[in-house]
């Protein structure tokens, strides 16, 4: 149990979390109301077939998946280049081929996971169930197969489930519902994420596979272009009636949600849209919230935004450590222009630490070659201005004219201010801070990072800390280290890591710390991503090293060259395939 001064208090959502994105979204086509219909009569009407389904005949869905998707990746990635404005043959189009790879993957990885339940009842974990000395069960989870040590070489994934599961409950209900043969079908909406090709995918697998219910998806308008294309690709489900796509805005997502035939509700996005959905708008959802009498009571989990922390613990550090850690930051600040829930928003520093301003500055020279990107996501160019109003120094990087917008890094907050914007919204763009936390020792800040993380930044979804090797043979530094990752309130917590690494490798749940409710909603309920099926988790761990080869970085010579191939190889992975892949990551 997590001692009662971890439970931050519950915040008014008048001032804190994500945008409301929806009263900045203009839908360009929709569903009319007797087409949804139409759709949902056809998944209610097959949602009992769907659970009965044999897995062979769930192979061979996934197997017509994955070759559809494969027959149109070229147009996948040219419809995303063009609604995000980003020029041919760079580090943007890079992104957009990773992110089509982790799509592969996971189809792939649901694929290992149904043929593992069909052998022995459950998908295999890589090695054994243990627990830690507080009696808290541990799985682990990454790497899974040969080719996982090869492009993570030295990388570790476990799950910490929640406390009180016990080693034989966790084997009892892993995948248990492939067993149960007196659940009946549900109708899930899934009200997808718009700022990634991959959500969509990844919300309709997770639902069709690990909880066996049939989907309606409705795109979010800025994302709505990849609705013909995906409708291609996953043709074999929406032909069997398992599956259909739902266009539209606010007024088609609200009558999907509250239609009678769905059943359960799922959704990527803001926390605002979510209390839209269960309280209604305006005073009248306010009051609801307040009175706590909901509109809308079912079942609903959601991936919602998060104030993503980055602790730098201090230590021995080089120069060449400082332009290797700068490299890896650059990086997660500038892929997708911001626009992620993954995306660092407050680096945490020691405040007398001697490489603390040298940190910041390698960043600023990396972030001031990558080209600025277009501000795609409605509302961007406002937040940047309303955080830059608040804090007038901020430093700001590249080139940006236009409907681009500079890398920028607000330095210097103060961390006593816990109500400053920069801790308490999520500004969803190319934009994070920095502050600085000052300590007695190493293994205080440590300490004094987790609460302020804890207690002062809003969201629950994911937090990193990156720690030098030499400073983790200190038995007492190792210790804090360790009792930090235990204490963080986060549904993912990385050590040297990119957030989204965690993701891309499907068998670690992805989702906001539990304990969350409709009240207090902040980083959502349930986790996605949970391709290995397991009941009650609590957090995943992602353990790497302090310096490993990482071909996608913006230093990186080949980083569109080496998406593709990752792609392909995602895709259909082949011994042949892997030295071409693993030459590329060394020249890169």
């Amino acid at each position: 149990m997590m001692d009662q001064e971890d439970i931050p208090p519950e915040r008014p959502s008048l001032d804190v979390g994500s945008p409301y994105f929806a009263e900045l979204i203009e839908a360009s086509r929709s569903t009319p109301r007797h087409e949804i219909d139409r759709l949902l009569s056809v998944l209610q009407s097959h949602k009992d077939k769907w659970m009965q389904l044999r897995i062979p005949e769930r192979l061979d869905i996934l197997g017509q998946i994955r070759k559809d998707l494969w027959s149109i990746r070229d147009r996948w990635i040219s419809a995303e280049l063009e609604a995000k404005g980003i020029p041919r043959n760079t580090f943007g189009e890079g992104n957009e081929w990773g992110l089509l790879a982790t799509v592969f993957r996971a189809v792939r990885v649901v694929q290992q996971s149904l043929i593992e339940i069909q052998k022995w009842g459950r998908p295999r974990f890589p090695g054994p169930v243990t627990a830690r000395p507080n009696g808290q069960v541990v799985v682990p989870v990454f790497p899974k197969t040969i080719s996982d040590r090869f492009l993570f070489w030295g990388v570790r994934g476990e799950v910490w489930m929640e406390p009180g599961v016990t080693v034989d409950q966790v084997i009892e209900t892993q995948a248990s519902i492939y067993r149960d043969k007196c659940i009946k079908g549900k109708v899930t909406a899934v009200l997808a994420g718009g700022n990634a090709s991959l959500l969509p995918v990844s919300d309709l697998l997770h639902k069709l596979f690990v909880e066996l219910q049939v989907v309606a998806l409705k795109f979010n308008p800025v994302n709505a272009h990849m609705g013909p294309i995906m409708e291609e690709g996953f043709r074999a489900l929406i032909d069997r009636g398992f599956l259909g796509f739902v266009y539209g805005g606010v007024e088609e997502g609200s009558y999907l949600c509250n239609h009678q035939a769905v059943e359960e509700l799922h959704m990527t996005g803001s926390d605002k849209t979510f209390e839209a959905i269960v309280f209604g708008t305006g005073p009248e959802g306010k009051r609801r919230k307040a009175e706590r009498k909901p509109l809308n009571t079912k079942r609903f989990t959601g991936e919602l935004g998060n104030v993503s922390p980055v602790i730098v613990v201090p230590g021995p550090w080089k120069q060449t450590d400082v332009e290797e850690q700068a490299k890896h930051i650059a990086t997660w600040l500038a892929v997708n222009a911001g626009f992620a829930c993954f995306y660092p928003r407050v680096i945490v520093q020691h405040k007398s630490w001697n490489h603390r301003n040298q940190l910041l500055d390698e960043i600023g020279l990396l972030l001031d070659r990558v080209p600025t990107r277009n501000a795609y996501y409605p509302g961007a160019k406002d937040r940047h201005a309303e955080f830059l109003a608040a804090h007038s120094k901020a430093l700001q990087f590249g080139n940006a004219s236009g409907d681009h917008l500079p890398w920028t890094i607000i330095n210097d907050v103060d961390p006593e201010n816990t109500n400053d914007i920069c801790f308490t919204r999520e500004v969803f763009c190319s934009l994070c801070a920095e502050t600085a936390i000052g300590a007695s020792s190493m293994m205080s800040f440590i300490d004094q990072a987790v609460e302020f993380a804890n207690q002062t930044l809003w969201g629950t979804l994911n937090a990193t800390l990156i720690v030098h090797p030499k400073s983790l043979r200190d038995p007492d530094i190792a210790t804090a280290v360790d009792r930090a990752i235990g204490r963080l309130r986060y549904g993912t917590v990385l050590i040297n890591m990119w957030p989204y690494y965690s993701a891309y490798f499907m068998t670690a749940p992805w989702g906001a710390f539990p304990g969350h409710n409709i009240y207090d909603i902040q980083s959502g309920t349930g986790k996605t991503f949970n391709f290995l099926m397991l009941e009650r988790p609590e957090k995943s761990v992602v353990r790497a090293p302090f310096k490993r080869l990482d071909p996608f970085t913006v230093r990186s010579k080949h980083v569109l060259e080496f998406c593709k191939k990752v792609a392909e190889f995602e895709a259909a992975p082949s011994w042949r395939n892997l030295p071409g892949l693993i030459l590329t990551a060394l020249q890169s």
